[in-house]
């Protein structure tokens, strides 16, 4: 059974609480990206699970620069103007640059407490950019990224991930939500043609039917079957990367 302890992480910004799942010895390390609800029993679930397969699983706090916030019901935050309004201005405030600056912190992390092998990251919702982007910043480290329900993987933006394919090294996985407005399939051909071009090993697979959150139980588009389909090409990927 995968034990949880809750440990602080120095960053260049401040100091971040993180939750470290895992038993000693592990032989690899993941960073967890989390989503926009920030870290919570279900993404701690997630993580047990993660690291009951081996790995020491790292789930930083993004957004600690803010302080006390939430906690957000993922069911119903987006659709409470309150709520709403909170968690926009803490996403858009937390950004790429930030989120990559503390990876290294994240990563120091993982050897600070004896992960000495390779790491793989992987985000869900706004941390499957985060995943990317982290493989692309930290090229020796990271041998694999998958983002899942990822959004504007591939936008106008300067810090999209696609504009940073070619520092990618490791082996990558996107799963996207069958309608998602947030990467709709301009989107992905561009993502796609990027790494193709990039010379990285990726899959960008569409998981018909699945709604944008699919994969973290506490999400009101919630699929058990699309969710278990996600374990295990997340875990193939892992077992066939990190060992």
């Amino acid at each position: 059974m995968a034990t949880k302890r809750q440990i602080e992480i120095k960053t260049p910004d401040g100091v971040a609480e993180a939750g470290l799942f895992g038993q000693p010895g592990a032989r690899a390390g993941v960073i967890f990206y989390m989503d926009a609800f920030g870290p919570r029993p279900a993404l701690d679930d997630m993580a047990e699970r993660l690291a009951g397969h081996g790995y020491a699983v790292l789930v930083p706090d993004l957004f600690y620069r803010h302080g006390a916030y939430g906690p957000f019901d993922a069911k119903t935050a987006f659709a409470v103007e309150k709520t709403r309004t909170e968690l926009r201005a803490i996403i858009a405030e937390t950004t790429q640059g930030m989120t990559m600056r503390d990876s290294g912190a994240f990563i120091a992390a993982l050897a600070s407490h004896g992960i000495s092998g390779p790491i793989g990251a992987v985000g869900y919702c706004m941390g499957g950019a985060r995943a990317l982007n982290a493989a692309a910043a930290y090229p020796d480290w990271i041998v694999a990224a998958a983002s899942f329900h990822g959004g504007n993987l591939a936008s106008d933006a300067p810090d999209s991930p696609h504009r940073s394919a070619a520092q990618i090294k490791a082996r990558v996985y996107v799963g996207c939500a069958g309608v998602d407005g947030s990467f709709p399939p301009e989107q992905s051909a561009l993502l796609a043609a990027s790494l193709r071009s990039a010379e990285v090993d990726h899959i960008i697979e569409n998981y018909v039917g699945m709604g944008h959150g699919w994969c973290v139980p506490d999400h009101g588009v919630f699929n058990e079957a699309g969710a278990e389909r996600h374990w295990k090409r997340l875990t193939t990927l892992f077992a066939e990367t990190l060992g």
